[in-house]
């Protein structure tokens, strides 16, 4: 593999939490390890609502889905909700062959049957008739490629599921700290990671430096017996992450996840005040995605060390 050249010393850092979120756009899952894939976390972001047409869903449209909550359980996804028995999905269930769309992207998947489709219908729907949706639940097709977009990898092949884009979602614990700071000088209370959405919550970086990392890299001891990586006994495999892309946020943040509603526009509006990224002609950023270039097998975990450098790809 070609390494880009590098400006700075390596910074050290954590990954202080560990995220994955089953269903896009429904509640997550903090994990204390998570095998890589070149997609992304294992079972992130696997299952997605749609509606009858097979156009994805999201808080957008139906804040309601961050009071879903999956969890795994005995070889099994239960999701919970306010006033639901719990549904359980075997994680290896899938039954009919659907196309359904994520942006601009048609892909394949599997359909997960009426009585899913009908649990997230009576819990998504009970108080919204007028929109006239029916709503189905999918499963990403597994032989499926969906490619991120190589104008940000630098023309590099890297697999997501049902993602908006990229494979992972990297966010700095200081980044958090300073929205909080900020709100708390408004007199607005501090918010939790759940509004973000990140898979990699960084500790041991500055606000948003992220944003300026061309890498970031993790050894995995092979002799730990974690992960399917090829290594002889003794030896260090390591995990590679690449940012390409840094976030750009819609009002979703704004959705309280402890109760499904929005919450008018303040979270957005406070992130316009000084997240604007010139990079994506002053939209408004927050953390950065990221793609798999080396690793796929091994284990994260929560505590794991690792250092990132700064610098720019050629």
């Amino acid at each position: 593999m070609t390494q880009p050249p590098y400006t700075e010393t390596p910074l050290p850092l954590t990954i202080e939490q560990l995220w994955v979120y089953p269903i896009k756009s429904c509640a997550g899952v903090r994990l204390a390890q998570a095998e890589l894939l070149p997609s992304g976390l294992l079972w992130d972001r696997t299952w997605m609502v749609v509606d009858q047409r097979g156009e994805f869903l999201s808080q957008r449209e139906l804040p309601r889905l961050a009071l879903v909550r999956p969890r795994f359980r005995l070889g099994q996804l239960e999701l919970q909700a306010p006033g639901m028995l719990s549904l359980y999905l075997a994680l290896d269930a899938a039954e009919a062959p659907c196309k359904v769309r994520v942006w601009d992207d048609e892909l394949d998947a599997y359909d997960m049957g009426d009585v899913a489709a009908q649990w997230f219908s009576d819990f998504l729907l009970a108080d919204r008739p007028q929109l006239g949706l029916r709503l189905r639940l999918v499963r990403f097709d597994p032989d499926c490629v969906r490619p991120s977009d190589v104008r940000w990898t630098g023309g590099i092949q890297a697999p997501n599921t049902f993602s908006d884009g990229y494979p992972l979602l990297l966010l700095s614990a200081a980044a958090l700290d300073e929205l909080n700071q900020r709100r708390r000088l408004l007199g607005q209370e501090a918010l939790g990671v759940e509004r973000f959405r990140p898979n990699l919550l960084l500790g041991g970086l500055q606000a948003h430096d992220e944003d300026r990392l061309a890498e970031l890299r993790f050894s995995v001891a092979a002799s730990a017996g974690v992960g399917t990586a090829s290594a002889t006994s003794g030896e260090n495999a390591e995990v590679w992450l690449q940012p390409v892309k840094p976030c750009a946020r819609c009002s979703i943040p704004d959705v309280d996840p402890a109760t499904g509603i929005e919450q008018g526009d303040a979270v957005s509006t406070l992130l316009h005040s000084y997240r604007q990224d010139r990079r994506l002609l002053g939209a408004v950023t927050f953390g950065m995605n990221a793609i798999v270039r080396q690793g796929a097998g091994l284990t994260l975990h929560e505590g794991m060390p690792g250092y990132g450098r700064w610098g720019a790809w050629q």
